[in-house]
């Protein structure tokens, strides 16, 4: 089959980030698109001088106005394609997350070189997010490839839950919806098991698609470090990191968090495994229940906010809040504590989250002796040529008295 994509002009700007390695191609670089290419249509991007850069979906709307998936020009972008993308990035997952195959972050949209489109699995349930309009066009097809892969090698998935609640399709000009596709039939709740520890999941209300599956691995090292500790877990949510702290026989934990349904979730997990009497969870504004604690009352101290920040606009503001709480937990934890800290905000970039760190450990009066860095889980892949798949940060400080 021939390729008949219609073409696109960039400028000189674009194509110098496209060189790069980004896979998207934004607006302000846009120099040449006929009105009669229609929205969501492939299109092939050149430069100024007729050189080839990439093929993707046209967004007519979006800011994002190509989500690239290759830049050979020789390739199909068919069925097919998808289809060695899909089983790509499964074969990605069986390798990396073997024991957690059930519950894991199949694809991971442009780390996976399938932009616009994040799948979660959940049991037998997979929750995908459509943010492309090109991809939303065409997304029986992915749906049916999916289901054909996992199937094919035994893995048993009932259903698809879409959950395109969020607020970047409206910018897609896609409207905002959640339910299973085709209405299926089934329960939006499942019981999943993470490293040992079963987790209640709801993926029609839970955060993101259900669950934080990003910080899997990350939650397993707090369990390894929290023997005979006293752990408080903040902005603890439904109770991941805490739970892990009393799996790992920690003396005593503390869930604190401002959402009473987030902690009555926790308690829910906790109970699941037999471990409601080991921590005690508590309704707080952490800022202020940081403030009201006593030095040397924790041995650990954990520090997963939600962001901060959404945007490059309000870095700065960010910055004073990571400041603040962690100079709080700094300033309060048992000399030769730890300090489990993280920034889920891409716009937080690490030497910026570092520099906070650093200010704060000054302002403290304390040395920042490092035990582990960290990112996202493996399910969540990275690409250095695309920083934008890069944006969890993890950080594990012994905290010693100047």
């Amino acid at each position: 089959m021939k390729r008949n994509y219609s073409e696109i002009v960039i400028s000189h700007e674009g194509e110098s980030w496209l060189d790069k390695g980004q896979m998207w191609m934004y607006r302000n670089n846009l120099v040449k698109c006929d009105d009669d290419i229609r929205n969501g249509e492939l299109v092939d991007i050149v430069s100024e001088e007729h050189r080839y850069l990439g093929t993707g979906f046209l967004s007519k709307e979006s800011h994002i106005t190509v989500r690239i998936l290759s830049k050979n020009r020789n390739e199909m972008i068919d069925e097919e394609f998808f289809l060695q993308r899909i089983q790509q990035a499964y074969e990605y997952r069986k390798t990396v997350e073997f024991h957690n195959l059930t519950n894991c972050r199949l694809i991971f949209g442009e780390a996976d070189f399938l932009p616009g489109l994040t799948v979660d699995r959940y049991n037998d349930i997979l929750v995908c997010q459509i943010s492309s309009y090109g991809l939303e066009q065409r997304k029986d097809m992915i749906y049916e490839l999916l289901l054909k892969v996992l199937r094919d090698d035994g893995q048993k998935i009932q259903g698809i839950y879409e959950r395109n609640d969020i607020q970047v399709r409206s910018k897609e000009g896609l409207s905002l919806y959640k339910g299973f596709w085709k209405n299926a039939k089934m329960s939006t709740t499942t019981v999943i098991n993470e490293n040992g520890l079963l987790l209640n999941v709801d993926v029609e209300n839970g955060q993101k698609t259900g669950y934080f599956l990003d910080q899997k691995s990350n939650r397993v090292l707090l369990r390894h470090m929290a023997h005979g500790k006293k752990v408080l877990d903040c902005f603890s949510h439904t109770g991941g990191f805490a739970l892990n702290a009393a799996y790992g026989h920690a003396s005593q934990v503390v869930a604190v968090d401002v959402s009473k349904t987030a902690l009555d979730q926790g308690y829910r997990n906790a109970k699941l495994n037999h471990l409601e009497n080991k921590i005690t969870f508590v309704q707080a504004d952490v800022f202020d229940y940081l403030d009201q604690l006593k030095e040397n009352e924790f041995d650990i101290i954990v520090l997963d906010p939600p962001a901060f920040t959404k945007s490059r606009k309000t870095v700065n503001k960010a910055y004073h809040g990571y400041k603040r709480i962690n100079l709080q937990a700094m300033s309060v934890l048992k000399n030769g504590g730890y300090l489990i800290t993280c920034s889920c905000s891409r716009f937080m970039e690490t030497t910026h989250f570092e520099q906070m760190l650093k200010d704060a450990a000054m302002e403290a009066g304390v040395v920042l002796k490092q035990v582990a860095v960290t990112q996202q889980n493996s399910d969540h892949p990275i690409l250095w040529s695309m920083q934008e798949t890069s944006y969890l940060k993890y950080y594990i400080f012994q905290i010693w008295s100047r």
